[in-house]
């Protein structure tokens, strides 16, 4: 009985001993060890890792039709010439995008003689039927920050052969008179143009305020913020260096002695040798401008407008002699073409500056006199300038009250078509005269 007794004490201990380490073991489980821990889907996330390997599959599949079809529309263009710059403006807006029409909208601008400007209308345009434009756009009243616009733009570009696009650019919540602040949408512009193989440069605008201290400041924004993407414009100089290239609008609006602090290389602030150098393109509107730039220090010169008679720098019989001057003193020369210019939808009493496209003409004898005067580049003016109708961006016959010209009898895409052509003869002859 004793033994039996003992027998018993000794199980019953036995299957406490059991108990006890079973529950110890699985209190020492973690939640994601535990075998009936159910998942909480608060925290359901699901990773590249997680995915079944059909989505994995579905997913790759649909990239690589995309790319494909993306090689294919690229396939279509010619390739884009990198010594072709085109100026591009990013200001405009609508509701959609913007919550209302900006530089569409534009107003009438009155003459500087008050008896002239009273024989004019001083109203602001009414968008979407009348716009500041003697020219309708294809793509309507379009805002600039729009995806699919930007997307139809690149696609234009590369259709004309053009490489590179100078970015008409204010510093971050700077804007011009009649828009808004565009420095913020200028990351989806470079991807859209990198994904076209477009390059793109900038157009420093006279912003307020501008000297040599913040010019500095603000070149070194924009080499921190974009010139590590591969959309950046950057050049090869004669000195092996490469570096970005900068357009500088209305330079002459700062003396030289203050761009030569800027840009000398004997002077203790220079840009010059630091991680921002770059190369750096002045306006030339006067000829007095020539000396003006060289004793700045600047690298090069461009005469932006597409007026032939307009300023000393835009007026085509003078570009042999500018760009001998260049040549003597080691300057780039960036003559600017353009398919015509009438701005009398902003500025209504400025009729003596009007050119006619003449079909196409005008451009075309624009283009022969840049190449007649072996340049570096050659810049358009304008991709999209509606307001001074030197746009080469797609237009279309409009009716309404607002009478708008058009490009007929030619088809929307004309000056697109003309640029590729020139563009073309321009890289054969540029390897001539490198030959």
């Amino acid at each position: 009985m004793a033994r039996f007794r003992r027998k018993s004490c000794i199980t019953l201990i036995a299957l406490v001993l059991l108990v006890f380490i079973i529950t110890v073991v699985l209190k020492a489980l973690t939640p994601e060890d535990s075998l009936f821990s159910l998942p909480d889907k608060n925290n359901e996330i699901q990773t590249e890792d997680d995915k079944k390997p059909e989505q994995i599959k579905m997913n790759d599949s649909a990239e690589s039709e995309k790319d494909a079809e993306l090689e294919s529309t690229l396939r279509k263009f010619p390739p884009p010439n990198y010594y072709l710059h085109a100026f591009y403006y990013t200001w405009y807006g609508n509701p959609k995008f913007d919550g209302r029409y900006i530089h569409w909208d534009h107003v009438q601008l009155p003459h500087w003689d008050f008896k002239v400007a009273q024989g004019y209308p001083q109203k602001r345009h009414v968008p979407p039927n009348d716009l500041g434009s003697n020219f309708y756009p294809s793509l309507g009243a379009y805002s600039s920050k729009d995806p699919s616009v930007m997307e139809a733009h690149m696609q234009q570009l590369r259709t004309a052969a053009i490489g590179v696009i100078a970015v008409s650019w204010y510093p971050p919540n700077m804007k011009d008179d009649n828009g808004d602040p565009t420095d913020d949408f200028v990351p989806l512009l470079l991807e859209v143009a990198h994904k076209y193989h477009i390059k793109v440069a900038f157009h420093i605008e006279p912003y307020k305020g501008r000297d040599e201290v913040n010019m500095f400041t603000n070149v070194k924004y924009i080499i921190e913020k974009y010139g590590e993407h591969p959309a950046f414009f950057r050049y090869r100089t004669n000195t092996g260096k490469v570096l970005p290239l900068f357009y500088v609008y209305d330079s002459y609006l700062m003396n030289s002695e203050q761009w030569a602090k800027l840009l000398k290389h004997t002077e203790s602030n220079s840009i010059r040798d630091t991680p921002y150098d770059a190369i750096f393109i002045a306006l030339l509107v006067e000829e007095k401008h020539k000396r003006d730039i060289l004793t700045a220090g600047f690298d090069g010169l461009y005469t932006y407008f597409a007026t032939n008679g307009f300023s000393y720098g835009s007026t085509q019989r003078n570009w042999d002699s500018i760009k001998a001057f260049c040549e003597d003193n080691s300057l780039i020369f960036i003559p600017s073409v353009g398919p015509g210019y009438i701005d009398t939808s902003i500025r209504p009493w400025n009729f003596q500056n009007t050119r006619n496209r003449i079909n196409g003409k005008y451009y075309e004898t624009s283009l022969s006199a840049a190449l007649q005067a072996k340049p570096d580049f050659i810049s358009i003016t304008s991709f999209n300038e509606w307001h001074e109708g030197t746009q080469i961006e797609m237009a279309i016959p409009k009716s309404s009250q607002t009478v708008y010209l058009d490009y007929l009898p030619n088809k929307p895409e004309i000056y697109l078509e003309i640029t590729r052509k020139w563009a073309a003869i321009f890289g054969g002859e540029r390897r001539k005269w490198q030959d």
